[in-house]
C-alpha cells in the first residue's frame, strides 16, 4: 500500500528532530572535529568537521571501496579505516563521534569501530 504524502512529511520530522536532538550535545572545534556519519540504502560515507570554521577537514565514501563483493557492514568498516588513516596523514587524533539520526548499530558501529582501530579516539 503507498504511504501518503503525511506519513512521509512526519517520518522526515521525526528523523530531522532525531539528528537535532544529538547535535545539540555535540560540537566539533579545532582540536576536537566533529566525525559525522551519512548512510543510505546503498552506501555510507563520514566526514570530519570543524564546526569553527564550518570546513570539512577529511571525508571518505563507500563509492571510494573498489571491491564490491563486500557486505554493506564490511564496506562500512572499509570506509572507517580510510577515514582513520586520512584523519592521522593530518594530525587528527581525537574526534567526537556523532551519528546523527542513525542507531549506534549496525553499519554505523563498524564504521565507528574501525575509526577506533586506525587509531582515532573519541
Amino acid at each position: 500500500m503507498a504511504k501518503t504524502r503525511e506519513q512521509l512529511i512526519s517520518r522526515d520530522e521525526t528523523r530531522s528532530r532525531r539528528r537535532q536532538r544529538v547535535r545539540r550535545r555535540i560540537k566539533g572545534a579545532a582540536g576536537r572535529p566533529r566525525l559525522s556519519v551519512f548512510r543510505s540504502n546503498r552506501g555510507i560515507c563520514a566526514q570530519v568537521i570543524d564546526d569553527l570554521e564550518g570546513k570539512t577537514l577529511v571525508s571518505a565514501s563507500s563509492q571510494e571501496i573498489k571491491e564490491s563483493d563486500l557486505k554493506k557492514t564490511e564496506t562500512a568498516g572499509k570506509v572507517g579505516e580510510l577515514l582513520a588513516a586520512r584523519a592521522r596523514e593530518k594530525n587528527i587524533g581525537r574526534v567526537v563521534f556523532d551519528r546523527g539520526a542513525y542507531l549506534y548499530h549496525g553499519r554505523v558501529k563498524a564504521l565507528a569501530e574501525a575509526v577506533r582501530k586506525g587509531g582515532i579516539e573519541f
